[in-house]
């Protein structure tokens, strides 16, 4: 029975870095969506740090991502830009890429 127990555990706990990881990819990914579109919107150096950071808390608003590319698509509007849900959902998956490789990396 020992030995169940501890497989269980050992799944438990793998299941559990593997979540923790999968946040910290999607944190990071939408900071540097955040970033990106700082850059978009003409907004450099410690406006674009907290820009950023803007873009991460608008996260937690809802699961999932929609709550964040509507506080960039909104943000894109009030300064007469244009900017799709796809274009959004495309650099997003870029910079998910990017943020799996640089948590991977150490």
């Amino acid at each position: 029975m020992s030995s169940l127990d501890d497989r269980k555990q050992a799944f438990e706990n793998k299941f559990k870095m593997d979540e923790e990881f999968r946040f910290k990819v999607n944190s990071r990914a939408v900071k540097l969506l955040g970033y990106w579109a700082a850059e978009q919107l003409g907004i450099t150096d410690a406006e674009a740090d907290a820009y950023a950071e803007e873009v991460v808390d608008s996260d937690f608003e809802e699961p999932g991502n929609q709550d964040v590319f509507r506080k960039v698509q909104k943000d894109f509007a009030l300064k007469g830009m244009d900017v799709t849900l796809h274009h959004l959902e495309n650099q997003f998956n870029v910079h998910l890429e990017e943020a799996k490789k640089s948590l991977m990396a150490g």
